[in-house]
């Protein structure tokens, strides 16, 4: 694998931990290691995007789903992706059993400090597939 890891979110519209998945992705793309990363939207995947499934053939990916459907890891490897970890939104609360989002249309501060914690868990992960990798 080479290149940026891909981040692929759920689309869990109008669900808490799915607007959770969302935001924790766009925080590790844009802020954490823009570098390193690229978010691959869910739908490009679904619909059949060519262009996305050629990406996705040759990165590794780290899917974040918000319920226990799976959907992100399941489209990645239907797609034939690589995902080279699991995420579930559900998990990371479990981690930090005091910040629980309370709004589902956007979220709340607890929703953010989510986001965050579960960026930083992706940060990470990140970090240990690049160190992975052998360079030239």
């Amino acid at each position: 694998m080479k290149g940026k890891v891909l981040i692929v979110p759920c689309s869990g519209i109008g669900k808490s931990l799915g607007s959770v998945a969302r935001e924790g992705s766009y925080a590790v793309t844009e802020e954490l290691c823009p570098d390193r990363t690229r978010l691959m939207p869910l739908a490009l995947l679904v619909l059949g995007e060519k262009e996305t499934r050629t990406e996705l053939s040759s990165a590794a990916a780290i899917t974040i789903d918000g319920c226990v459907k799976a959907c992100a890891a399941k489209v990645v490897e239907g797609a034939g992706g690589t995902v080279v970890h699991a995420l579930q939104v559900l998990d990371v609360c479990r981690r930090h059993p005091n910040v629980k989002p309370s709004r589902i249309s956007e979220l709340d501060n607890n929703g953010h400090k989510l986001a965050r914690a579960l960026a930083e868990e992706v940060r990470v992960l990140v970090d240990s597939i690049q160190e992975e990798v052998p360079h030239a």
